[in-house]
């Protein structure tokens, strides 16, 4: 499925570069885009809930499969969001961790704290490995966070991401603006697509920086199925303001519009574009470029069509 970026959120991401470029010489507070204590109530909705949490488990098997590939020791490791949850899974055997949770999590574990991403109270240097997944797409001051988690790495220290990108619920949203008519409303928060959180992972100062994306394409036989994998996942719209309710006119359009989207096996193919994320904290004992012109090999030569490879 092609994923195609929003206007509306790739211009909220360039309003936000820009205030906290303004920030570091002023002080200019980024718009709270997304409503904090929404968010957290998108994330008790979903913990109190029984679903499956596909989303979730696939989110935490990637991340443990990238650990996998890194040839270096982690000592003490920092996890945001509720892949926190996850932490047994992803990390490696006796990595000290911190978890930093949304919300409260009721267990009274002294390693678990509460916290937004674009506000981390920890010291300079004090992870060599951060880990933030799964609500990075609802973050009010992305760029910020993302300045902050590269300043808490030790030199050399890594930081893995993962927010939903641009075509996750694409069918879905397409549903509620025909839905809607007249009166469009946001159901659903617009992502970031992958070219852009590509430029921020660079503008935050990352050493080679990595940005990929895999989907999550799925099947389903209800759009009231969709919603409630939603709310499971606990990534439901946190856009501050109004939310539009659904009523009972909506219900049975989207029902009359899923009818004549479904195949002839009664179901719709939805997406959830996963975004990944990845940078080192700077050091001196990384790789570096070659000093432009050093190359020994001209590339014609080596493109040429007389010349075989």
């Amino acid at each position: 499925m092609e994923n195609v970026a929003s206007p509306c959120h790739n211009g909220l991401v360039g309003q936000s570069i820009a205030l906290h470029k303004a920030q570091m010489h002023e002080d200019v507070t980024p718009p709270e885009v997304f409503d904090r204590r929404r968010r957290r109530s998108l994330r008790e909705r979903a913990d109190r809930r029984t679903g499956d949490m596909f989303l979730w488990n696939h989110i935490a098997q990637d991340l443990a499969e990238r650990l996998s590939a890194v040839t270096r020791v982690f000592e003490n490791a920092l996890i945001i969001g509720p892949i926190a949850r996850w932490q047994a899974d992803i990390l490696p055997p006796n990595v000290r961790y911190t978890l930093a949770m949304l919300r409260e999590d009721g267990t009274g574990d002294n390693c678990v704290i509460v916290l937004d991403e674009d506000r981390l109270p920890f010291a300079q240097g004090s992870f060599d490995l951060v880990i933030s997944a799964g609500t990075l797409d609802s973050v009010n001051d992305l760029p910020g966070a993302l300045i902050q988690i590269r300043r808490i790495l030790r030199p050399d220290g890594l930081f893995l991401g993962h927010m939903f990108g641009a075509g996750t619920l694409a069918t879905l949203k397409s549903m509620f603006l025909e839905s809607d008519a007249e009166r469009v409303a946001a159901h659903i928060h617009p992502q970031i697509d992958l070219r852009s959180a590509a430029d921020l992972i660079v503008r935050a100062g990352f050493n080679l920086p990595v940005a990929d994306q895999d989907n999550s394409v799925v099947r389903y036989a209800d759009w009231r199925a969709i919603i409630s994998d939603i709310r499971d996942a606990g990534i439901g719209n946190a856009l501050s303001g109004p939310h539009a309710f659904l009523g009972k006119d909506i219900a049975a359009r989207l029902d009359e519009i899923f009818a004549r989207r479904a195949d002839e096996h009664g179901k719709v193919t939805e997406c959830f574009a996963h975004v990944h994320l990845s940078g080192w904290a700077p050091s001196e004992n990384q790789p570096r470029p070659a000093k432009r012109g050093s190359a020994q090999v001209s590339l014609a030569d080596v493109l040429s069509k007389d010349r075989k490879i």
